[in-house]
C-alpha cells in the first residue's frame, strides 16, 4: 500500500519561499510520476508541477514556472517542492500524489492513483 505524507506547508509573507517535502513509501518507484497538485477554496484541484521518479523529468505548470521546482531524493523516498516568491494566488492545500506503472506525465487529478492528506500553504500579502 503506498502511503504519501506532506510536511513543510505554512504561512509566509508574499515573495517568500517554502520547501514541501512528500516522503513515500510501500513501494519500490520506478516507472511512476509524482506530482503536486493544489486546491484552493472553492476551486478545483489543479495540477503543479511533476516528476519521473527514475528520469528525473519536470514539468511545472505556465503559472509557477520559474518560481516552484520539482525534485526527488531517491534514497530518502522523497519529493520535494520548492516554492520561491510566492504571491497570495499561491494560497491552498498542496496535495501530493503518485502515478503508477505510467511512462507518461499526468496533468489531471484523475491520472493519479495515489494521495497524500494535503498541507496548507497561505500567503499573505
Amino acid at each position: 500500500q503506498v502511503q504519501l505524507v506532506e510536511s513543510g506547508g505554512g504561512l509566509v509573507q508574499a515573495g517568500g519561499s517554502l520547501r514541501l517535502s512528500c516522503a513515500a513509501s510501500g513501494r519500490t518507484f520506478s516507472n511512476d510520476f509524482m506530482g503536486w497538485f493544489r486546491q484552493a477554496p472553492g476551486k478545483e484541484r489543479e495540477f503543479v508541477a511533476a516528476i519521473g521518479w527514475t528520469s528525473g523529468n519536470t514539468r511545472h505548470t505556465d503559472s509557477v514556472k520559474g518560481r516552484f521546482t520539482v525534485s526527488r531524493d531517491s534514497a530518502k523516498m522523497t519529493v520535494y517542492l520548492q516554492m520561491n516568491s510566492l504571491k497570495p494566488e499561491d494560497t491552498a492545500v498542496y496535495y501530493c500524489a503518485a502515478r503508477i506503472g505510467s511512462r507518461y506525465f499526468g496533468g489531471h487529478s484523475s491520472d493519479y492513483d495515489y494521495w497524500g492528506q494535503g498541507t496548507q500553504v497561505t500567503v499573505s500579502s
